[in-house]
């Protein structure tokens, strides 16, 4: 047992590792790429030389970004098969849809059209070479739509079936899969978020230029269209965020619970605008949760159902089955002690109906299959031993939810400051200190957007797939110190990734600044 767990702490940690390095890229792809198109639509109406030099010179970073994206990409997808390789067999008629259609599709897409993005400035015509411009930025939001698809169904998993005959999954409603409203959501947010890094890192650069006085009308021109497309981008993420907030609400109460390290739930919950939570805090215990905190009344309430007057449920109220409705009224449904007895029903039949099938016993298979659908909503439960066994992180979720809205409102003001001195020639651009600002609101964003991915994924341990699933079911027979030798070489390969792409990128930039072939 203890080497199974280390074998799923190290797969996880390995897991976490390539989606964070891989999500240093993405963002900045699905912004950047969009930007470009802005420019180049400028270009292709003004015919100015001065924007085909600014197109070109983004389109060049965009490149150098894309092509270290595509490589931690490709890992993380293997990854599956070789260290989740249960739950690939679990799920695989569905999770492996979206992902097949996101390589035939919109990695097809991108690679034919950001080869003529490339290089086909001679060789196309103006109005094609645009339309491959803007047709690569469509192929990175297609292709970001089908990961996310597949992604939001293990937060909430619909369409499916389970076939005791194939022990696994089958798919039989693809449309709810695809238009799952997490999935839907899910991908909006994610990318008005790779607008906002795209547009902070147009306005970071351009900063630096206008900080070293070089390129002074390239960088404002820059500036300016990177100010209102990322004012844009964050005041959709914060809307989308929103819709984030409620859809988990609805379907990972327990995630929103972690995320407010809210134990105890009421009517007319407050938000913890800032807390530091009390370390020796016990679910079971009657001490406070936060050893400082200041809340927003009734705003957890608001954020989660819309309604001041509604009830949020702590992680106490759900592993007790407990809600309160409109009326005041408690009304108790299964706890989670009820629905481990419930999953290991449903796990009790399986083996039933395995046995039954080997004997070529119709009748009983019919009543384990039977007995198996009856409660098979909670089957995930049956792997648990205790209902703490239930609870995520409650740390980790509750400061990186945070992380991401303080960081996120730095953001929002950022864009709202930048756009207006943009919009009025200010000389605000040109002060030293609001060019270290933009220059820092890099390295900010990246932090907004990486403690939004640790809030989701964090946040809805210990399941791979919501309710069905646990880590701990879905890894592969391999031995925890393979796991750990690969971790540590992925963990050499990305660094070098990322240190060979921000020199790249770093060289690129100053070679922009002396050469006005950028």
């Amino acid at each position: 047992m203890n080497d199974l767990m280390t074998v799923v702490d190290w797969s996880r940690w390995q897991f976490a590792l390539t989606a964070m390095y891989h999500w240093l890229f993405v963002p900045l792809t699905l912004g950047l790429s969009v930007i470009i198109g802005i420019m180049e639509t400028i270009y292709y109406r003004k015919r100015s030389e001065k924007w085909l030099r600014t197109t070109k010179f983004w389109m060049t970073l965009f490149g150098i970004n894309f092509a270290m994206g595509v490589a931690t990409g490709i890992i993380l997808e293997f990854e599956f098969g070789t260290n989740w390789s249960n739950y690939s067999w679990f799920v695989g008629d569905i999770f492996g849809a979206p992902l097949a259609i996101e390589g035939l599709l919109a990695f097809f897409m991108e690679a034919t059209f950001i080869a003529i993005m490339f290089f086909g400035w001679e060789k196309v015509s103006p109005k094609f070479h645009l339309a491959s411009t803007w047709l690569t930025a469509l192929g990175a939001s297609i292709s970001a739509l089908w990961i996310l698809i597949a992604n939001a169904w293990m937060q909430y998993p619909v369409g499916m079936e389970f076939d005791p005959g194939q022990m696994r999954n089958v798919m039989d409603n693809f449309w709810e899969v695809t238009l799952s409203p997490v999935a839907i959501n899910k991908f909006l947010h994610t990318v008005f978020d790779g607008w906002v890094v795209g547009a902070v890192f147009v306005c970071g650069v351009s900063s630096w230029y206008l900080m070293k006085r070089q390129r002074n009308e390239f960088a404002l021109d820059s500036i300016r269209i990177a100010s209102w497309f990322g004012l844009v981008g964050i005041i959709l993420t914060i809307w989308t965020g929103d819709g984030s907030a409620v859809q988990v609400a609805r379907v990972q109460p327990m995630k929103l619970a972690a995320m407010e390290g809210l134990y105890n739930g009421k009517v007319g919950q407050e938000l913890v605008g800032f807390g530091i939570l009390n370390p020796s805090k016990d679910r079971k215990d009657d001490s406070s949760p936060y050893l400082f905190d200041i809340s927003i009344p009734y705003g957890l309430s608001i954020l989660a159902n819309h309604d001041a007057n509604t009830f949020v449920p702590g992680i106490n109220d759900l592993i007790d089955g407990r809600t309160i409705t409109p009326q005041n009224d408690t009304v108790y449904t299964e706890s989670y002690a009820e629905r481990i007895i419930i999953g290991k029903k449903a796990h009790e039949a399986l083996r039933e109906y395995d046995h039954a099938l080997a004997k070529g016993d119709t009748v009983a298979m019919a009543d384990a299959r039977s007995r198996l659908k009856e409660n098979y909503r909670y089957f995930g439960y049956g792997y648990l031993n205790t209902p703490d066994e239930a609870v995520p992180p409650v740390g980790i979720t509750f400061y990186s939810f945070r992380i991401m809205v303080m960081t996120g409102g730095f953001l929002l003001l950022f864009f709202i400051i930048g756009t207006i001195s943009s919009m009025r020639e200010s000389r605000l651009w040109k002060r030293t200190w609001w060019q270290w600002v933009s220059i820092l609101s890099i390295a900010v964003v990246w932090i907004c957007s990486e403690a939004g991915w640790v809030t989701a994924e964090v946040g809805r341990q210990p399941w791979i797939i919501e309710g069905l699933m646990p880590t701990r079911a879905a890894i592969s027979a391999i031995s925890s110190s393979t796991v750990e030798l690969t971790f540590w070489m992925f963990a050499i390969v990305f660094t070098a990734l990322l240190v060979a792409e921000i020199t790249i990128m770093v060289n690129q930039i100053r070679r922009g600044s002396d050469n006005d072939k950028y």
